[in-house]
């Protein structure tokens, strides 16, 4: 299973932290999160999503322990 960890307003929208996930791809993950979270799917096309701290095309595989990041854009300064 992989790690799937929310930050900001992505973790507002999932309405958690993290949580553990079966998909075995990265586009998989992204229908499913969009699905299981409805708040997360206007949001996640917007967001960076690292597997194990790398960005990757949604075709990646995610192996097993696999820590995902779903980074929504950051405002600031």
């Amino acid at each position: 299973m992989a790690r799937v960890r929310y930050f900001a307003a992505a973790e507002e929208a999932a309405g958690r932290a993290e949580e553990l996930r079966g998909e075995t791809t990265l586009a998989a993950l992204r229908a499913a999160l969009a699905d299981a979270h409805p708040a997360l799917g206007p949001i996640l096309p917007r967001c960076a999503v690292l597997v194990d701290g790398r960005r990757h095309d949604d075709n990646v595989p995610l192996a097993e322990g696999a820590l995902v990041d779903v980074l929504p854009p950051f405002a600031g300064g």
